[in-house]
């Protein structure tokens, strides 16, 4: 078995490339299995930055959290504006702080 198949994708990433109304991604396992690699290692990287905004700048987290998003959204050819929400609702887990209200998954 190749190591692609070994990565367990999360059900809340992988809804992102799901249509409406449809069961099945729109993009092939190896595609979806890379970008998530991509996001869960941005949000892993992003996490000693986040902290050390809050601290340094005395930022609140929500603030925090809504930079880290505008600085991943002005920067569309590394993530989608989905996966760029994506990645601070995991960003938000990983510092267990609260989700801000735009990432709040419905």
């Amino acid at each position: 078995m190749s190591d692609e198949y070994q990565i367990e994708i999360p059900q809340s990433f992988m809804v992102l490339y799901v249509d409406p109304g449809r069961h099945k991604p729109n993009a092939p396992r190896e595609v979806v299995a890379s970008r998530y690699e991509l996001c869960e290692d941005m949000a892993d990287m992003l996490t000693e930055h986040a902290r050390d905004m809050s601290f340094r700048l005395d930022m609140t987290e929500m603030d925090v959290l809504v930079r880290c998003l505008q600085g991943l959204k002005a920067d569309a050819e590394a993530v989608t504006e989905k996966e760029a929400e994506w990645v601070i609702r995991r960003l938000a887990e990983l510092l267990d702080w609260a989700l801000p209200d735009f990432a709040v998954v419905e």
